[in-house]
């Protein structure tokens, strides 16, 4: 397998064997190609032999790795439903090592040291899932973990029923979790917290480097990235279900995509987790639920930097560092670009009509972006149209303070809100076909989901609300 730039040895091997398991991958049956993203394959600076269905297999099979690459799988812990489990890592994941800054992981590659009486492996459904997501999110311009491609394999899994197993392989700057820094915490190991703490700053945050006060600053920037990943979220209708401390990345974006749904008709206390009975990972709990997770990572830090500083951050996360950051991008989605203080209660005003009038989030906020004082085509896709007139009134009477024209808002509005995103029945079809070997739907949502923000008219149906049956449903942890 060739590339411009060789895989070169991850530099977390410059760790303390403590921090991880040298491990190789346990290859699939039969394995077979899936899809692949030309865009993270360009980020990559992969070369055209790279792309070779034969060869791209044999890779992400584990089968063409040679022996300088040592993969690997990370140890860490964290706080799972709010419960510490001190023993997580990859359990499914290997580590093959980096090109460039990019440090490249296979999920679904087989047991580890840390896969708990697990089998490693990944069904075909949840890979797809990841594949199409990832890129779906970087298009999006929403910070995350990527994903070049997918294979699938006549190995057979346990999950609910008897499924097909599958590798996706995913890339990303940084794969260190708020967990990782508990792992070393809980354990009392704190001469290897500090070592973990120089190595993210080093790695994701290298103009501190010889910062005295690195390690506080290095949290303050993690919140901050924090606060507008989860901004970014809810502006766009992200859930992502399971937010536990070990799947929250030190380096700010989204990681690790299980039970995840994009709103269909806007349900502020939407849980798409069918385990999360309680809602603890609902839509409208991300924002608190992030700033549990960073009072977890500073607890972690606390032998590094002092329990004071890091609660005057917290605070301001709540006090205004999110909020502002939430509030930026929706006056972007809603065109404007003055800014008040009483845009807060505008914004506040339109959550909860949004909340009373049934209407789908993404296709809401496209017909906004054309709207030009007719009211009609927007009440025409709420189930409870007065919600939206009673929030116009107050839009309109906003608007007249904008010194901007209506051609340039409508411009800035179809920039910040899509036209396509990938709903999980969009997705589930991809599934379904592919289960029967065919992968056109993977490859035409492959394409949607590169394009979210134009007008493709022959992908149209995308653009409608979810069909009734498919509205805001429920997954497992397995998805």
């Amino acid at each position: 397998m060739n590339f411009k730039n060789t895989i070169k040895e991850s530099s977390y091997l410059k760790l303390d064997k403590d921090f991880y398991t040298l491990n190789k991958p346990i290859p699939l049956d039969k394995p077979y190609f899936v899809a692949i993203s030309q865009s993270a394959a360009q980020t990559l600076e992969l070369d055209s032999n790279t792309l070779k269905r034969d060869s791209f297999v044999s890779f992400l099979n584990g089968e063409s790795l040679l022996e300088e690459h040592k993969p690997f799988s990370m140890a860490y812990a964290g706080h799972q439903f709010g419960h510490y489990n001190p023993w997580l890592g990859d359990g499914r994941a290997h580590n093959l090592g980096q090109i460039n800054a990019w440090q490249l992981q296979l999920k679904g590659s087989g047991e580890t040291l840390y896969s708990r009486s697990a089998d490693g492996r990944a069904a075909l459904r949840s890979c797809i899932r990841e594949f199409l997501m990832s890129e779906a999110m970087h298009h999006l311009g929403i910070p995350t973990t990527r994903a070049l491609g997918v294979i699938g394999s006549q190995t057979e899994i346990l999950r609910n029923k008897i499924e097909n197993a599958a590798i996706v392989l995913r890339f990303s700057k940084s794969w260190v979790r708020f967990g990782t820094f508990e792992y070393f915490y809980y354990a009392k190991e704190y001469a290897k917290l500090e070592m973990l703490a120089e190595y993210v700053i080093e790695e994701s945050y290298p103009h501190l480097k010889d910062d005295a006060n690195r390690f506080y600053k290095m949290f303050c920037e993690v919140v901050q990235k924090t606060a507008n990943l989860i901004a970014k979220w809810q502006a766009i209708g992200f859930c992502h279900g399971v937010i536990n401390s070990d799947n929250m990345s030190i380096d700010g974006v989204t990681l690790d995509y299980g039970p995840f749904a994009m709103l269909d008709d806007f349900n502020y206390n939407y849980v798409c987790n069918h385990t999360d009975r309680v809602g603890r990972y609902s839509y409208g709990e991300q924002p608190n639920i992030s700033y549990w997770n960073l009072a977890m990572l500073a607890k972690a830090l606390s032998p590094l930097v002092s329990k004071e500083k890091t609660q005057k951050v917290l605070d301001d996360f709540g006090a205004y560092i999110y909020p502002s950051a939430y509030i930026d991008i929706m006056r972007e989605k809603l065109g404007l670009f003055e800014k008040f203080e009483d845009d807060v209660e505008l914004i506040r005003e339109l959550v909860g009509a949004l909340q009373d009038a049934y209407v789908d989030y993404t296709l809401f906020f496209r017909t906004l972006s054309h709207y030009d004082s007719n009211r009609e085509n927007l009440y025409d896709i709420a189930m409870e149209p007065v919600a939206i007139h009673n929030w116009l009134e107050l839009y309109d009477l906003r608007l007249t303070k904008e010194q901007r024209s209506a051609d340039k808002r409508k411009e800035t509005m179809l920039g910040a809100n899509p036209k396509y995103v990938l709903k999980n029945y969009m997705l589930e079809e991809a599934i379904n076909l592919a289960n029967r070997g065919d992968f056109s739907m993977v490859e035409k949502l492959l394409f949607i989901a590169s394009h979210p923000y134009d007008e493709l008219e022959e992908y149209e149906e995308y653009a409608k609300e979810t069909p009734e049956i498919y509205k805001n449903i429920g997954l497992s942890c397995s998805s």
